[in-house]
């Protein structure tokens, strides 16, 4: 869980008022990455960094940190009025579109593949509301990287998604020398097939792929 580490490394650093070039040098992560990762901690200098860039940059940073934090805050106040209170019918298009985006489509098989956790448990709760799903009806396989800790990500999971590992599929690690070295340790806890079991039921079966399909046939025409 190298990149955990270092998120939470690089989050201690920030908090304690030192610049994205000590932090980059300190952990080994770009400032770009810096950026994603610590963009809303406000940036106050310490003692050190203004010594080390001295006062007039140091403080354009902090002026450069404020803009953006503000901004940040004023871009979810003004998204807050925009989404209002979400209604079931909210729920039921938001949640065919994450479908559309990243669920399969073939015959016969529903599954939605996703890194976000965010978007699992979403998604779960959409198959339960929209479609009568309980979590007996889900099964998960975990695709892992070598650098990821197999057991700290299943227990994630199955805590995060409320799917007991027993329902969890035999875990799937990429070991492919040719994957691209950039994509390994920015998936922290790897990635979820979420697959929906009819457990006899024929509603929850072929029918609903085909629901699913007939649903988004409709809203892209």
């Amino acid at each position: 869980m190298v990149k955990i580490v270092a998120k939470k490394h690089a989050i201690k650093l920030r908090k304690q008022g030192h610049s994205y070039q000590y932090i980059a040098e300190k952990i080994s992560v770009p400032k770009s990455t810096l950026s994603s990762w610590l963009g809303e901690i406000p940036y106050v200098p310490n003692k050190e960094t203004l010594e080390r860039i001295g006062k007039a940059r140091a403080m354009s940073g902090q002026v450069k940190s404020q803009q953006k934090m503000h901004s940040i805050l004023k871009a979810r106040e003004i998204a807050k009025r925009d989404i209002g209170v979400l209604n079931k019918r909210d729920l039921f298009m938001l949640g065919l579109g994450l479908y559309i985006g990243e669920g399969t489509k073939t015959h016969g098989i529903v599954r939605v593949i996703n890194a976000d956790p965010r978007v699992i448990v979403f998604v779960v709760k959409w198959f339960k509301i929209v479609c009568g799903l309980q979590n007996e009806n889900f099964k998960i396989r975990i695709h892992l990287y070598p650098d990821n800790n197999k057991e700290e990500c299943l227990n994630f999971w199955s805590k995060t998604s409320t799917i007991p590992r027993t329902q969890f599929l035999k875990t799937q690690v990429d070991f492919r020398k040719d994957k691209k070295k950039f994509k390994r340790g920015k998936l922290p806890y790897g990635t979820a097939h979420l697959s929906v079991l009819s457990n006899g039921k024929k509603e929850f079966g072929v029918f609903l792929s085909r629901r699913i399909n007939a649903w988004i046939e409709m809203v892209l025409q």
